[in-house]
């Protein structure tokens, strides 16, 4: 079996190919070249967009011509994953890792929505790159305060990134439905809150009504975000 580019399909790490030889012409694109020009096709039009053939256009080269830098999709996913990792601000930290998980934490809610496709290629597999490397240097270095294993300090920085990623996640999805929608938000709001209100008054749900009862206001979507972050921490400390 093999790939596109005529390698065989076994694992392989990009990141542990050469990026030139050293031998003949000096390559027409970098890697920085490919991930640039992938990341504003998918920032402007989502991952989907992004194709080896899509890419290529882009640059101005050959789709086949492509597959000399990039032998895989997966590894131009991994070029994308590197490129805006490396846009995280790392700061000396502060010696208080609560807080600077919090920053952490927040740098990473906004980096996710310059690029909104960034959730959907989170995964362990992309966390091998030199500017994903750097990044978790950096958060561990945050954590030295923290008196725990290096294990833990690991679980920590993911349930962290977990928090940021479903959060954002949900963000994403509610922003890109309100666009598609014939109506405003606050129409379909009131709608769906009146026909709720008419189901927990039927009796049929107390314990719903009686959280209605409680609180009946609007949620506080920062807040809910702050607490998500402050449990996680405190379950570590």
């Amino acid at each position: 079996m093999m790939t596109m580019a005529g390698r065989a399909a076994v694992p392989e790490v990009i990141w542990a190919r050469p990026e030139r030889t050293g031998r003949g012409p000096r390559p027409a694109y970098t890697r920085a070249d490919i991930a640039a020009a992938a990341v504003r096709i998918a920032d402007a039009e989502g991952l989907d967009a992004v194709s080896m053939r899509r890419v290529a256009a882009e640059l101005g080269c050959g789709t086949m011509s492509l597959y000399n830098y990039v032998p895989r999709k997966e590894d131009l996913h991994e070029l994308m994953m590197d490129a805006v990792s490396g846009e995280h601000e790392l700061w000396e930290p502060s010696g208080d890792w609560r807080a600077d998980m919090f920053l952490v934490a927040h740098r990473t809610r906004a980096l996710m929505h310059r690029h909104t496709w960034l959730p959907r290629l989170m995964s362990p597999v992309h966390g091998f790159s030199p500017n994903a490397l750097r990044y978790l240097e950096h958060c561990l270095a945050c954590l030295d305060s923290f008196e725990a294993s290096y294990g833990t300090k690991m679980e920590l920085i993911a349930m962290v990134n977990g928090v940021v990623t479903t959060y954002v996640t949900n963000e994403i999805s509610t922003a890109e439905r309100t666009r598609s929608l014939p109506w405003t938000e606050e129409q379909e709001n009131a709608v769906r809150i009146a026909h709720l209100g008419r189901q927990v008054a039927s009796g049929a749900y107390p314990r719903l009504a009686a959280s209605f009862a409680e609180d009946a206001g609007p949620i506080d979507l920062e807040a809910v975000f702050e607490r998500a972050l402050t449990r996680v921490l405190d379950g570590f400390a």
